[in-house]
């Protein structure tokens, strides 16, 4: 059990190790063919060191890996941790947000496939902005009394900037199981949740969104315990991650045997939840 940048860079660390040992090299031979100390290597990929992306590239070179999605991916998760990269966006926002929900925009931003269970507000991905104003106000709140207004639009804006990832060339693939709470919670009050109603309709008939609900009929169940996402990446099931929200942390699980823990509960979830096309109709009936 992890924070997200520890994580990252086991995750891309263990990557590498396993593409090496594909190209038939040992640590010393890598690093010899690159110009570096055999040092450098093994502290890349057992995560003890940062890595640029400039390191990968060479590494990513020398192993003859040519699968551009795989390059793209881990370079930008290279590109994550050293602080740059020209499609991290949220940078100019690390004044208003903190690290942990940096992180997760990081990952979010990077993941090609994205399973939530939301037990208490609509997923940041699919609120309108009056929706996002009021969580986030609501929020913010608890930790600083009450938010100013520069810093509460900005907040704001991150909410909803976030959404561009389900309108990219490759969107991201999102299937969000709702608790009936959520739903029912009047979250703005009923004019700005009637029209969040209409948003999730409207995000329920995209072909890159799937929207269960998971009604009180359905009893006691294996979420009731707290929401959680899980993230998925292109190339390799290696470095999906299992993201658990605190009030003043996150918390990012890795293990094979959490994720799978997790990948079941979700499916169990799903199968308790309405269809989806059940749960359109619920959602536009009670829109």
């Amino acid at each position: 059990m992890q924070h997200g940048p520890a994580v990252r860079r086991r995750k891309l660390g263990a990557e590498l190790r396993a593409l090496r040992a594909g190209a038939c090299l040992t640590s010393g031979e890598a690093a010899r063919l690159v110009g570096w100390h055999q040092s450098k290597v093994s502290r890349i990929e057992t995560g003890a060191s940062g890595v640029k992306p400039a390191d990968v590239r060479s590494l990513l070179d020398i192993y003859g890996v040519t699968d551009g999605q795989l390059r793209e991916f881990l370079l930008a998760l290279a590109y994550s941790e050293s602080g740059g990269g020209r499609d991290h966006w949220w940078h100019a926002y690390r004044g208003v947000l903190p690290p942990a929900y940096r992180d997760f925009i990081s990952l979010e931003s990077q993941a090609s496939g994205m399973r939530t269970l939301e037990t208490s507000v609509i997923p940041g991905l699919l609120q309108t902005s009056e929706y996002a104003r009021a969580v986030t106000r609501a929020a913010v709140g608890r930790t600083d009394d009450e938010p100013d207004d520069e810093r509460l639009d900005a907040l704001v804006e991150v909410r909803l900037a976030r959404q561009d990832v389900l309108r990219s060339p490759r969107p991201l693939q999102l299937t969000a199981v709702l608790d009936e709470a959520v739903l029912r919670r009047e979250v703005g009050g009923p004019e700005v949740m009637a029209r969040q109603r209409r948003r999730l309709v409207e995000a329920a008939r995209l072909p890159q969104v799937t929207l269960q609900v998971l009604p009180f009929a359905a009893g006691a169940h294996i979420g009731i315990t707290g929401p959680f996402v899980i993230f998925s990446f292109p190339s390799t099931s290696d470095l999906d991650v299992v993201v658990l929200d605190h009030l003043t942390s996150s918390l990012h699980l890795e293990r094979k045997e959490d994720l799978q823990a997790y990948s079941e509960a979700f499916d169990s979830l799903r199968i308790h939840a309405l269809s989806p096309e059940d749960s359109l109709d619920y959602l536009a009936g009670t829109g």
